[in-house]
């Protein structure tokens, strides 16, 4: 599996506090296809962790480096091309959901694959949903799952994805389990997924990115993490009882 995104030293400062750091010096690897999940106490900078891999944020230390070519040789669309960040919070843009869908054939000026949207959508349990429907009218669960289709539409080497499944119920949840995990082995798709659930974490990664007391704590092989963790911090983070909610 080659190496597909670097980071290195990445750091950032608390805007509320700027002579405090979020996170600091977090180096790691993003393979080819490779499915990561990212986990951690609340407040470590997570969120911010992938919006700056999606470059919709700076770090204030480090550098990114995509097929080894530094951030700074990439035109943004280009990167934003290859790199996709789906929020916790989906976004809506104005008009119906096929609007939406549409979005990533609008921008880039190719073809709508109409048939890859449907296949997707059934994939989540949205193949009766009305598409001239508009999109600000769904329900949060609705909107979270167009909004995933609508990314995978793009065909991204590397998917950030920020506790995409957290509002959503169980069943579709596990649908997006499915659909996500099988994308990826098929299409070479790198997963980094942010989530607090465990049980998730275990079962749609190969590597765990722990993160706490403003670090990267452990970068470790799935089985190998939750087995035997490195720092008591982990061992004391996978043991809690009140993990679930976790914010970011």
């Amino acid at each position: 599996m080659g190496t597909r995104l670097i980071l290195h030293g990445l750091s950032k400062k608390r805007h509320d506090r700027p002579s405090d750091y979020l996170f600091r010096n977090i180096s790691a690897e993003v393979g080819e296809g490779e499915r990561i999940a990212v986990i951690g106490t609340s407040g470590q900078g997570k969120t911010t962790l992938l919006r700056i891999l999606a470059r919709l944020d700076c770090p204030d230390e480090g550098e990114l480096r995509l097929h080894g070519k530094s951030a700074d040789e990439w035109k943004p669309q280009e990167w934003r091309k290859k790199i996709c960040y789906v929020a916790q919070q989906p976004v809506m843009l104005p008009g119906s959901v096929e609007e939406n869908l549409q979005t990533v054939s609008r921008l880039h000026g190719t073809t709508f694959e109409r048939e890859l949207a449907k296949r997707y959508m059934a994939a989540l349990g949205l193949d009766e949903l009305d598409w001239s429907k508009q999109g600000g009218d769904l329900s949060g669960g609705e909107k979270q799952r167009t909004a995933l289709v609508r990314a995978m539409l793009l065909q991204p080497e590397v998917m950030l994805l920020d506790e995409v499944t957290a509002s959503l119920d169980p069943g579709s949840k596990r649908a997006a389990e499915r659909l996500l995990t099988d994308w990826s082995r098929s299409a070479g798709t790198s997963l980094v997924w942010i989530t607090h659930d465990l049980e998730q974490a275990a079962q749609i990664s190969d590597a765990v990115w722990f993160m706490d007391e403003g670090r990267l704590m452990e970068s470790a092989q799935t089985g190998e993490f939750f087995r035997e963790p490195s720092t008591e911090q982990a061992r004391r983070f996978i043991s809690r009882p009140d993990r679930e909610g976790e914010g970011n």
